[in-house]
């Protein structure tokens, strides 16, 4: 039985990856870390045969999952899970602050959480012979191409742009640069077998209804009938892959991928800038009931990401022998499905 050790259990992809393994892995076993352990029992209801509470004890992690509830800035997690879990194979790093608005009104709380988190992650996986780690980071550790003169981000993922450091919104893609020289340097000094995934915008079944990405406005916006309101020109090149390609990207990284190295997770045909994705649903998903219009405020109180002309490239990890399948319109299918359920 192979144990998987999965954080920010509560989270999209992570929550994703949870069920994929429970609905298609029969000897997998998880291991489940979350803020709120109440809210991941609710989540994963469907498939938690027993629940743990409180101390952790693993003769009653059960065998196909178990939730924890686990603080992973604070170091001292690290020391008492490693006394109650013997065995560990893979982890899946995916626990991250998100928001925008976020970003914005709490970046030092935003910068801290993902370099001391991952820290702390990285030093749990010294104490286990692990066969493989996935650290999630995000395209936007690439910054600012433009500067370099290509707006096509290399095969080799080594075309890193600027990143603004006297600005708060900078918070997460500096944070995340950190995060991923830590993976590296932690398997060059201590050989964790850590790799990095660079993910794309991931959306399609199964999205959070809490989340207020753009992808999930404009899904909301033709679900409901109403207008698409841009509060940006939309300018922004946006590169995006379903939730079940990222999945198997992210499991064909952690089987195949090269320790120490990073390979972005998109679908090159889901680029487009985001008025040229607004639009596509407008036509293509809504059949041109609703329309796209703009609110754009003078000041950036919605902490969108500076305009960017960064296109990802998936060659690297196409290498590896992965495809992705979805195309936008299915995926904003899938969302309005979803909410047309719930």
């Amino acid at each position: 039985m192979s144990v998987y050790f999965i954080t920010g259990a509560t989270g999209y992809i992570a929550s994703m990856i949870i069920k994929h393994l429970a609905e298609n892995i029969n000897d997998s076993h998880v291991i489940a870390l979350s803020r709120d352990s109440k809210r991941a029992e609710y989540k994963f209801e469907t498939i938690i045969r027993e629940v743990e509470s409180g101390q952790p004890n693993v003769e009653r992690i059960f065998p196909r999952l178990g939730i924890l509830q686990v603080d992973l800035c604070d170091s001292q997690w690290s020391e008492q899970l490693c006394k109650e879990i013997p065995e560990i194979d893979y982890i899946i790093h995916c626990a991250a602050i998100t928001s925008s608005l976020e970003m914005i009104s709490h970046p030092v709380e935003v910068a801290a959480s993902i370099v001391n988190a991952t820290q702390n992650v990285l030093e749990f996986a010294r104490h286990y012979k692990i066969k493989s780690m996935v650290y999630l980071s995000s395209m936007e550790v690439y910054g600012d191409i433009e500067s370099l003169g290509d707006n096509l981000v290399s095969e080799s993922e080594a075309a890193i742009g600027r990143v603004e450091l006297l600005h708060k919104r900078s918070c997460y893609p500096l944070g995340k640069r950190m995060a991923e020289n830590l993976c590296y340097n932690y398997f060059q000094e201590y050989g964790i077998p850590v790799k990095i995934a660079r993910l794309a915008q991931t959306f399609g079944r199964g999205v959070l209804t809490s989340d207020n990405r753009i992808f999930t406005q404009i899904a909301r916006s033709i679900k409901s009938g109403t207008d698409i309101v841009l509060h940006t020109e939309g300018c922004s090149m946006g590169n995006y892959c379903a939730i079940d390609d990222v999945i198997s990207g992210i499991l064909t990284i952690m089987e195949r991928g090269q320790n120490g190295e990073a390979y972005n997770v998109v679908n090159e045909k889901n680029t487009m800038t985001i008025r040229e994705m607004a639009e596509m649903a407008v036509s293509q998903v809504a059949k041109g009931n609703i329309s796209v219009c703009y609110d754009i405020p003078e000041d950036n109180r919605y902490g969108y990401a500076p305009d960017t002309g960064l296109k990802l490239s998936g060659r690297k990890l196409r290498s590896l022998g992965w495809e992705p399948k979805k195309d936008l319109v299915e995926m904003y299918r899938e969302i309005v499905e979803d909410m047309d359920n719930s």
